[in-house]
């Protein structure tokens, strides 16, 4: 059987787009689910992961480590069941978020907003 899949976007103007990235990484530490004042749940939690080639200069694997927002039940059950160590896949989309300091400087930056979340094991599991 073929487990070719034929994706199709198509914008107003007939264009090709997509914004998905797809992460597998271990959890850096516990995530703590949080409560806005409009009732939604969120947790922002930060996965590692090892690149797949060493560093040229000093002969070791980098680590890259990424913050991810999580909402509503992806972010409770993240909070139920995973712990620091916890391996997990992530489908997310990215989102520019713009930020404007004290000081009057400005900066954006991407964020990563999991829209499914996959626990592949367990810090636990044998």
């Amino acid at each position: 059987m073929n487990n070719f899949y034929y994706l199709r976007y198509t914008n107003t103007k007939g264009g090709f787009m997509l914004n998905q990235v797809i992460l597998v990484g271990r959890l850096v530490y516990d995530a703590e689910l949080k409560t806005l004042d409009d009732g939604r749940k969120v947790t922002t939690i930060t996965i590692s992961i090892e690149r797949g080639f060493k560093n040229s200069v000093t002969g070791e694997y980098d680590t890259d480590f990424l913050k991810c927002t999580l909402w509503s039940g992806i972010a409770e059950n993240t909070v139920k069941y995973c712990k620091k160590g916890s391996t997990v896949g992530i489908k997310a989309r990215l989102s520019q978020k713009y930020y404007e300091c004290k000081d009057g400087n400005s900066f954006s930056y991407p964020e990563i907003i999991a829209e499914k979340i996959t626990f592949i094991s367990s810090k636990n599991d044998k």
